[in-house]
């Protein structure tokens, strides 16, 4: 049975663009409390899990997440308010979506051509 699954990607303009990878990023922050933790379970680099969510939080008019300076413990990172809507909202929408074209998509995975055996 094939694994199709729908994605959405929400290009507000040419500069800005919001996805899964960006989401699931939030959704690990909120889950591990940092930035750092979130890019390691998601195998991607710090610097990069850093910029995407720097990205985040330039796109809207406020932040999704809060960050606190690291010490000897390290540092932290939340969602905030705003954050857990926007994860909501995204979420909700790739849920309506799937809904919506479900009759569709089973109809393009019935003519996929059965994948070659390795």
């Amino acid at each position: 049975m094939p694994m199709t699954r729908l994605t959405i990607r929400i290009d507000f303009d040419a500069q800005w663009s919001l996805g899964h990878g960006k989401i699931r990023l939030l959704e690990m922050v909120d889950r591990h409390g940092s930035i750092a933790s979130a890019a390691r379970a998601l195998g991607m680099s710090y610097r990069r899990a850093w910029l995407l969510v720097d990205e985040v939080n330039r796109m809207f008019t406020e932040p999704a997440i809060e960050t606190q300076l690291g010490g000897r413990g390290g540092g932290s990172a939340r969602l905030t308010d705003f954050g857990r809507l926007l994860v909501a909202t995204y979420r909700g929408i790739e849920t309506q979506s799937s809904a919506t074209y479900a009759a569709a998509i089973a109809e393009l995975e019935r003519r996929l051509t059965p994948a070659a055996s390795p």
